[in-house]
């Protein structure tokens, strides 16, 4: 399988494709790797422009998503409505295939996740998101663009707020908020458009949309 090539050198925003800060998701990799040679099997870079206006804050890799290709919410459930609707509204150029060379390209969005590798069972566990912290730390501040963070998920919109340096309880999670930040950002909340989510319905394809669409109106009224 072809790879993203590697516009996100290990550095504050990007750790080690062999980094060792979380034992058990380093095991995990390793089995993974194991099992699956010809998967990614590293932790995620962000994917999109470094000028984007929209961050769009994920969990983490999915096992057979982008553990295995290497580019965020690309070939798992999530990236069908990710990606259909960021090109909808004119963040992301070409058609979402599920691959890396599918041509895809972000335009006014970029893509991180809150943990940058694979957990078992896609549940990282707090000292885990702690350990990833200084990456989402280093991201935020290589992207001087950016006007508006969309946390998919709880663990996302906490990990954003501890990023910035804020307290949890002056911003709580909700999702469809749209919560100005004392840098003049805005910081805004959806439950993660995972398969569990939209099964459940819990989050439906309309409700992610209307995020979306306010999201991409925010930032570009401040851009």
């Amino acid at each position: 399988m072809d790879f993203p090539s590697d516009t996100n050198p290990a550095g504050p925003a990007q750790p080690a494709r062999d980094c060792p800060l979380c034992p058990r998701l380093a095991a995990f990799r390793a089995a993974n790797a194991a099992a699956h040679a010809d998967w990614f099997n590293a932790p995620v870079p962000s994917f999109g422009p470094v000028d984007a206006l929209l961050l769009v804050v994920g969990l983490a890799p999915g096992l057979r998503g982008a553990n295995r290709t290497g580019r965020p919410f690309t070939g798992d459930f999530a990236g069908d409505l990710l990606y259909e609707t960021l090109a909808a509204h004119g963040l992301a150029d070409g058609t979402y295939a599920a691959r890396v060379d599918d041509g895809l390209r972000l335009t006014g969005a970029r893509i991180t996740n809150a943990v940058r590798c694979v957990p078992p069972e896609n549940k990282p566990t707090t000292p885990e998101v702690r350990a990833c912290q200084p990456f989402l730390v280093g991201e935020l501040g290589q992207l001087p663009s950016v006007r508006v963070i969309l946390a998919l998920g709880k663990v996302a919109h906490d990990s954003v707020l501890r990023a910035l340096g804020l307290r949890l309880s002056t911003l709580p999670f909700t999702h469809g908020a749209m919560h100005p930040l004392p840098d003049g950002r805005v910081l805004a909340d959806s439950y993660h458009c995972s398969r569990y989510n939209q099964n459940t319905g819990r989050l439906t394809p309309a409700m992610f949309r209307q995020v979306v669409a306010a999201c991409a109106a925010a930032a570009r009224a401040q851009g």
